[in-house]
This record gives C-alpha cells, sequence and structure tokens, in this order.
C-alpha cells in the first residue's frame, strides 16, 4: 500500500508537505474549501491565524521580512465571490 501525503504546510518554510508548492496549494484550497463549504467566515479566520503564523516563521528565516504577497496568498483565493 502507497502512503499518500497530506496537503498541509511545513513548518517554517510554509510549503506543502505533499506536492512541495507554496501553501496553500490547489488541492489544500480545494480541500480547505470542502471542509468549510457551510461557513466561509470560519475559512477566513482559520486562513488568517495561519497567515499570521506565516508571516512570523517566515519573517525569521529571511531576516525580518515575510514575503510581501502573503495576504493574497492565504486569503485572496477564498473570498466569497
Amino acid at each position: 500500500m502507497a502512503h499518500v501525503r497530506a496537503h498541509v504546510p511545513s513548518r517554517p518554510t510554509w510549503r506543502c508537505r505533499a506536492c512541495g508548492v507554496a501553501w496553500p496549494c490547489s488541492t489544500a484550497k480545494l480541500l480547505l474549501l470542502a471542509k468549510y463549504r457551510e461557513n466561509r467566515d470560519a475559512l477566513m479566520i482559520h486562513l488568517g491565524e495561519l497567515c499570521a503564523e506565516a508571516a512570523e516563521q517566515l519573517a525569521e528565516l529571511d531576516q525580518g521580512s515575510p514575503p510581501a504577497d502573503l495576504t493574497a496568498r492565504f486569503t485572496g483565493w477564498a473570498r466569497p465571490r
């Protein structure tokens, strides 16, 4: 039986453990949308908390400067249309 890796962030780099791209990857986004299908507000709160955690950890890796597009990366895709 093959081992399937979850599409979750690898801290402190915030890359997907399964596919290696910047988290949230496309698969993680789809899974989060499905999980929070009935409560978009809760999804936005969850993503905001993760964004704050990522900003702190990524800033430590880059001498105090988190990536400029972090908010868009974490929450821009999840806003209601």
